[in-house]
């Protein structure tokens, strides 16, 4: 039990013949004004207070919680358990595998290291679609799979054996998030402690930053890095401010022709112009009654997209129906209805809790939606489809044509916001001539292409993928059988796919694809070209496979930009192919539209999809299928038995898993030829005391970038160039080029992952003019030649140089990548200097032992006159050493021998982004692997 009980909150709560001890919150002052989420986070703090990390104080502070106050209390949350998937969490055990080791070093007990709050991983990003449009398309790709994957899965059964706590969801079973909420979450979770039965909210963290789709279920849970990750299995609580709430009323019912898909996007639009950062999100109101369970979890699932630390839907009848729907024991089910209702947790439409914010949606006025090319909050009204990617277009033609006289007259642009990448043996010269003859306008720049015997023309926006994908949207029947009626309806009509569209569809659980088959809609997806190409998120993260090579080449010689629709939450440039210029959202039904249309110049308003076999026009509006028949195909399509059937036996794996050689013993034994798992050096020379926090002298600067760099930028997932340091790494290790997989793959290798770091093809360092990908120039040599990111650091590292970073807004948004955190700090960046940072990768660069600092409000590196030449020193950093944290600190960066002549030294003061006590723990012992390991020891 709780080790301290200051508020008397403990009872028992008796549901059918099973007693469960329980910590109420209505002992606590002020609770029943708190919003919902903040109820659960009462609730953790009565059951964990402990005296020391927490405090009667602090659960006093969330009490007396006053919605409109800037968050300044500190308080510490113990989730329930922790949900991993494999590209994150295959460093995270190669990391509690490291630390066993590092502990035996230390001389404590290597056993110590387990999970003590239960950890599940799931295997799903690792399938790529390299097959795709036949029959035997999944099978060869999970083949292939295990082909490339063998080391790390192999790693993974090790920890699955030689852990307690930790499950893993073999490959070919779903999509984490989906597994999450049709299997993992219990709503209400339960446990023995101290010989007790205890009941509490479930709650948990993930390393992946869609865990907030069990939002939908009422379940408090968000992503955080791998490296907060590990901290939390190990019994570490997560140290947040307690945060605003913003409440969002939703009304009104979605009309005819609106999918759940075309509701998200609209939120996302909204609350990222209302600013929703570091904040939770509520949904409540008359509306939410009506808001199925699959588009609750749609909705919580987008929450990185709008910028929110999570968006909570309350516990209802909805949620009871869906946990029974999926196979929880009634007794599940009514523990939930009865602990929600003694916690105050049910929701009441009719009672308007207190938030921080409010917005408000009628759900009647939404309208069919897409959204890109670039970033997923750009929405686009499907009617305004085709305008707005001329748009772009110009945009990106404008930007080509600049961009080619800027190489003629030798003066690139220093920023690049359009991602045009040539090819590396093009001079200027043959551009400007390729260019000025082959694209000289936006209309058109048409080419003739030969694929299997077919002929066929593709142009500027030409539709090249078209991917049913991701948790967001494949764990949705609405959407999903949606999708299977339209295609039902256009292979009646006589409609085909073009033949240029890569088409594929990816479940999110083997769930689908029964229910696909029992409503008789697999073989019309599979006319159209749909076959299942995997059980995981595959084109969302940029395992689309290639493209057909004479497509590709195609594309390259005339510079196409060509255009990739999917159905997941990500469309980040350079993500999803890289052949691929612009990138959209839709619903799954409108991928579907898309591989039929085949481009995005196209008005479904106006322009017909083909022919009927009478020869008569057919418009999208002939083929989409009614909103009723969609509702009546749910019901009769899908039951309990499905995922009683699926989930029976989901941690066993088929025959390949359990074939795998696995290896035993409590430490790991490492293979000094592996490329996949190799020991890292977090802990090497890592002695019980700590060092004390020096400040930054002579630092320069690896990177000066602009807004919105994601950890796709600085880490990228995909593909990896022959001709980059980490392609260069594995070739030298024997590795074939057909056999690199990709970055994400190669996670649990330290190796691959520094050389990767700053290794997108798209990111732009402003260091040089009109220069794309992992370069920058190297200061160590007289004139600052460029160089890769990596070989420059390695210079660096070599001459005792710190380094430091530069970037504009929302510095390291997109997915919670811990290796865009762990590779900085590898390659010897000290600091990160930015006008804002995204949360989680924030929280990461500390969790490293990189400070993050902020430019302050109204400065930035251009209006302060930094160029990124300059020699940077940091001070005031060592009062961390006295016990306090300091608000700002004084950077100064002073003019080098690289410099432009005439230039002088630039003052001013950054503002510390350490914001917790907790934070600066973690900063004082390295990182907070560290920190971790000496309290254990």
């Amino acid at each position: 039990m709780s080790a301290v009980n200051s508020f008397d909150s403990l009872d028992t709560l008796t549901v059918g013949d099973e007693g469960y001890q329980v910590f109420r919150i209505d002992q606590v002052p002020g609770y029943e004004k708190l919003p919902f989420s903040l109820k659960v986070l009462l609730e953790n703090l009565l059951r964990t207070e402990d005296g020391a990390n927490v405090t009667a104080e602090q659960i006093r502070a969330l009490g007396a919680w006053q919605p409109s106050a800037e968050p300044d209390t500190e308080i510490q949350f113990t989730p329930a358990r922790v949900v991993m998937q494999d590209f994150t969490g295959v460093p995270c055990i190669v990391d509690l595998a490291t630390m066993r080791e590092a502990v035996a070093a230390l001389g404590g007990d290597p056993n110590k290291i387990n999970p003590l709050a239960p950890a599940e991983l799931v295997i799903d990003h690792s399938v790529i679609a390299d097959l795709f449009g036949t029959a035997d398309a999944l099978e060869r790709n999970v083949e292939i799979e295990y082909e490339r994957n063998g080391e790390r899965y192999q790693f993974l059964r090790w920890g699955q054996t030689a852990f307690d706590d930790f499950k893993v969801v073999p490959p070919g079973t779903g999509i984490v998030h989906q597994v999450n909420i049709e299997h993992l979450a219990k709503v209400t979770y339960t446990r023995t402690v101290d010989g007790v039965l205890r009941a509490y909210p479930d709650t948990c963290v993930g390393t992946d930053s869609h865990t907030t789709m069990v939002n939908g279920l009422g379940v408090l849970g968000w992503g955080v890095g791998g490296i907060e990750a590990e901290a939390a299995m190990l019994g570490q609580p997560v140290s947040m401010l307690i945060p605003k709430v913003v409440g969002f009323k939703l009304s009104g019912a979605i009309p005819t022709g609106v999918t759940a898909t075309d509701v998200v996007l609209t939120i996302t639009d909204m609350l990222r112009k209302h600013g929703v950062v570091g904040k939770f999100v509520e949904f409540y109101g008359e509306g939410v009654a009506s808001v199925p369970l699959a588009n609750r979890a749609t909705i919580g699932n987008m929450s990185p997209e709008f910028g929110s630390t999570a968006a909570m839907f309350p516990i209802d009848d909805v949620t009871l129906d869906y946990l029974r729907l999926t196979g929880r024991s009634e007794q599940q089910v009514a523990l939930v209805e009865a602990y929600s209702k003694l916690q105050s947790l049910w929701h009441d439409p009719s009672v308007e809790p207190v938030f921080s914010e409010y917005i408000e949606l009628d759900l009647s006025t939404v309208v069919p939606s897409i959204a890109g090319p670039r970033r997923p909050q750009d929405r686009i009204e499907l009617t305004q489809a085709k305008s707005a990617f001329e748009t772009a277009l110009v945009d990106y033609t404008n930007h080509v044509h600049s961009k080619v006289d800027a190489a003629v007259e030798g003066t690139f642009p220093a920023s690049d916001p359009v991602g045009f990448t040539p090819e590396d043996e093009d001079s200027a010269h043959e551009l400007s001539h390729r260019h000025r003859s082959s694209a000289p306008t936006t209309a058109s720049a048409p080419i003739d292409v030969t694929v299997d015997g077919k002929e066929f023309t593709i142009d500027h926006g030409a539709v090249t993928i078209a991917a049913i994908t991701s948790c967001t949207n494949t764990s949705n029947p609405s959407v999903m059988l949606a999708a299977g009626l339209l295609a039902r309806n256009a292979v009646r009509k006589g409609l085909t796919a073009k033949p240029w569209v890569k088409t594929t569809l990816a479940p999110g659980s083997k769930v689908v694809t029964d229910y696909y088959e029992k409503a008789g809609l697999t073989d019309d997806l599979e006319a159209l070209g749909f076959y299942t190409v995997g059980y995981g998120c595959t084109t969302c993260i940029g395992n689309s496979g290639p493209l057909a090579e004479e497509i590709s080449a195609a594309i390259a010689e005339k510079d196409l930009a060509v255009t990739a629709v999917l159905s997941g939450n990500r469309n980040f440039e350079g993500r999803i192919n890289p052949d691929v210029k612009m990138n959209y959202l839709a619903s799954p039904p409108l991928v579907i539209a898309y591989a039929l249309a085949g481009s995005m110049n196209f008005d479904f308003e106006k322009d017909p999809l083909g022919t009927d076999r009478e020869g008569n026009e057919v418009f999208l509006r002939d083929i989409w299928p009614d909103a009723a028949e969609v509702q009546a195909t749910i019901d009769s399509s899908i039951d309990t038995a499905m995922f009683d059937t699926q989930y029976a036996s989901v941690f066993e794996g088929d025959d390949r898993w359990r074939s795998l050689p696995t290896p035993d013993g409590a430490t790991f034994e490492w293979d000094e030829k592996s490329t996949y798992v190799r020991k890292p050096p977090y802990f090497d020379g890592m002695t019980i005391e700590t060092s004390p926090v020096t400040d930054i002298d002579g630092a320069r600067v690896l990177a000066k970038l602009g807004d919105s760099v994601t950890t796709d930028h600085i880490s990228p997932a995909g593909s990896i160039k022959a001709d980059s340091p980490a392609g260069a790494y594995l070739m030298e290790n024997g590795v074939d080029r057909k056999d690199f997989n990709s970055y994400g793959s190669r996670r649990g290798n330290h190796e691959v992952m520094i050389r990767g770091t700053f290794a997108n093809i798209r990111l732009r360092n402003q260091l040089l003019d009109g220069v794309e990908g992992g370069f920058t120039r190297d200061f160590t040599q007289p004139d600052g030649p460029q160089s890769f990111i990596y070989d420059a650091s390695r210079n660096y590292q070599a001459a005792g140089i710190p380094l430091v970073v530069f970037a504009g807004k929302e510095y390291g948004s997109g997915s919670s990548r811990d290796w865009a955190a762990k590779g900085t700090s590898l390659l010897g960046v000290r600091a990160v200097i930015a006008e804002s940072f995204e949360r989680i990768h924030r929280s990461n660069l500390i969790g490293m032992g990189v400070v993050p600092l902020q430019f302050r409000a109204g400065e930035t590196a251009e209006s302060l006159g930094l160029d990124g030449t300059e020699t940077v020193s940091i001070s005031g950093i060592t009062e961390l050493n006295e016990g306090r944290t300091p608000k700002t600190v004084r950077v100064t960066a002073a003019p080098s021998a690289q410099s432009p002549e005439g230039k002088s030294t630039i003052q001013f003061d950054a503002v510390v982004r350490i914001d917790t006590p907790g934070e600066a723990d973690y900063y004082r012992n390295g990182g907070i692997l560290q920190y971790v390991l000496r309290s254990l020891v």
